[in-house]
């Protein structure tokens, strides 16, 4: 089978469930469940085991990445979880952009000719204000972060921009996605999720989160030539790095 998986090979793994990639929420609880009972005598391990899961889909592209930040704040906590997240997500997606530089570069442009050549002419347009420029793509979804990941070494953006371009520009997602985790795991019945108290946890959470995107956008309008990228809103999911 699939996934994280684990086998049955002796008795202690006997009581165990598999495990696997969640790919709702209710696999999403099932596993963290499974995982946090585990953590208590083999914290290390499920450390090591959630790091590997998360590098291995950010370096290869896979989406469900926000999966796993919900999975982070339910294991880890909403701090620890959100650092986690975001370090997470910045060396996975250099590795991303190591592994297309290498081995990707024609392929991307075979198969998204137009939508490369269009990010190009962006990159270049706002080639002064380069690391600013990307801080917006990731805040906004003008370019899911696939496939910018994929495209950067293409379009000639050096790795350290575009390291803490992601380290930076994805901390609004990553909080929002690690405080929910933290909050879910939390509850008891799905009554306690459409509670007063929770639905407003969650609302704070998203206010918190669009503060700062808020402010890019407002004063980014007068420094950088986004008119043209803005109608390129054809490619799918934002966050699936």
């Amino acid at each position: 089978p699939s996934g994280w998986g684990w086998r049955r090979c002796n008795s202690y793994w006997a009581g165990l469930p598999s495990l696997w990639f969640p790919s709702d929420l209710a696999e999403l609880r099932e596993l963290s469940e499974v995982l946090r009972e585990y953590r208590k005598e083999h914290q290390a391990y499920v450390f090591l085991l959630f790091c590997s899961a998360y590098l291995y889909k950010q370096g290869f592209a896979i989406p469900g990445s926000s999966f796993l930040n919900i999975l982070a704040g339910a294991l880890f906590g909403p701090w620890l979880g959100l650092l986690l997240c975001c370090v997470l997500t910045s060396v996975g997606a250099t590795c991303c952009y190591l592994l297309s530089s290498i081995f990707g570069k024609q392929l991307v442009v075979s198969y998204f000719p137009d939508k490369v050549c269009l990010l190009q002419r962006k990159v270049e347009e706002n080639r002064n204000s380069l690391f600013f420029f990307l801080l917006f793509l990731r805040l906004f979804p003008m370019t899911p972060n696939w496939f910018l990941n994929l495209s950067a070494p293409i379009l000639n953006i050096p790795i350290v921009h575009f390291f803490f371009s992601v380290l930076i520009g994805l901390v609004p997602y990553n909080f929002i996605c690690v405080q929910t985790g933290s909050i879910l795991s939390t509850l008891t019945s799905l009554d306690a999720l459409f509670s007063w108290e929770t639905v407003f946890k969650l609302l704070a959470i998203a206010l918190v989160a669009l503060v700062p995107g808020t402010l890019i956008k407002k004063f980014s309008q007068k420094d950088l030539h986004l008119n043209e990228i803005s109608n390129t809103n054809h490619l799918n999911s934002r966050k699936d790095t």
